[in-house]
């Protein structure tokens, strides 16, 4: 079964190609030469500059909702235990009720 990926991995992945798209670009950019190079050379400083610009904001952004994460969880844990306990007794109190119906 394929697992789906989750927000933060597929930004992640977009990242990883972008990367691996500058570095084949300075790749052509090394066989050219003149003007062309020049320009190749300041879109590649540019591109490089662009990329380390959003990792940032994106491991910021990412540290953010984490954290905000870990705050809800750590605020609704214990009102979601207390429904876990109460869904446990309604299910004993059901069962106890059909037990009841199939015996008699």
């Amino acid at each position: 079964m394929e697992q789906r990926k989750t927000g933060f991995e597929e930004v992640e992945s977009i990242l990883k190609d972008i990367g691996t798209k500058i570095e084949e670009l300075i790749e052509k950019g090394t066989d050219l030469g003149g003007e062309a190079k020049e320009e190749i050379e300041k879109k590649i400083t540019d591109l490089r500059e662009k990329k380390t610009t959003l990792e940032a904001e994106f491991e910021k952004g990412k540290e953010k909702l984490e954290k905000l994460y870990q705050e809800k969880k750590t605020e609704y844990e214990p009102q979601i235990n207390e429904s876990s306990e109460h869904f446990k007794e309604g299910i004993k109190h059901i069962l106890e009720g059909i037990k009841t119906l199939l015996g008699k």
